[in-house]
């Protein structure tokens, strides 16, 4: 632990316990009885801790939390938001995660190297997330999707980030904050109709304010 400790900034422990304690006591506060909510909430907010130094350990938490989470989606019928974890986000953090392991920053398997991307590559990039948009918003109208439209921008937005994890750009955390952004959206939408699920508003609000800070600590992990 005093290893462990000492590996967070003072201000990274208190963003992770912070973030912990919204999620938990918003659960509680509105009477929230899907532990399985809890758990997966806990396992994502921690695995961004993880990603934002650059460690390999939050891929590996994020292939448990986006099962975890497609199933949920799943249950509130939001068949777009389950399609992307469990078809894109999944696999895409599998591939992550190798890759950050053949990617140490100068032998350091607990951080990986910061890439920078051409411009050439962010266009192949632009074409692929119009492409795969395309294909979900049809997808995700057979499937009679809430909020169609809402859904179909969080696929684009998820699929930006989850590429920019892949090749390593500290651009994604702005994808997954934009992401995190439409995903508060649509659970707001969703609370409207069941009030226990303000505790996943809450969630993704402690999503967002990690995803800012990766950001900022990838940045400097750039610059250094």
């Amino acid at each position: 632990m005093k290893t462990k400790s000492r590996y967070f900034s003072n201000g990274e422990l208190p963003l992770w316990a912070g973030s912990v304690l919204m999620i938990t006591i918003s659960f509680f506060a509105f009477r929230c009885e899907d532990y399985f909510k809890l758990i997966a909430s806990l396992i994502g907010v921690s695995s961004l801790i993880f990603i934002a130094k650059g460690n390999p350990v939050g891929q590996a938490l994020t292939i448990v939390f986006s099962l975890l989470y497609g199933v949920i989606f799943f249950s509130f019928a939001y068949y777009g938001e389950m399609l992307t974890y469990l078809g894109m986000t999944t696999p895409m953090a599998v591939f992550a995660l190798i890759t950050w392991l053949k990617n140490p920053y100068q032998g350091n398997k607990a951080e990986v190297t910061v890439n920078k991307l051409t411009y050439a590559e962010y266009g192949f990039m632009i074409i692929l997330a119009i492409a795969v948009t395309a294909v979900f918003y049809f997808i995700l109208r057979y499937f009679h999707t809430a909020n169609l439209i809402p859904s179909t921008i969080s696929v684009t937005t998820s699929f930006l980030a989850a590429y920019l994890t892949l090749r390593r750009s500290p651009l994604y955390a702005l994808c997954y904050a934009a992401n995190d952004l439409v995903l508060i959206v649509l659970w707001v939408l969703a609370s409207m109709e069941d009030y226990t699920y303000v505790s996943v508003v809450v969630c993704f609000i402690a999503f967002f304010m990690n995803d800012v800070y990766a950001f900022t600590n990838w940045k400097r992990m750039e610059k250094r």
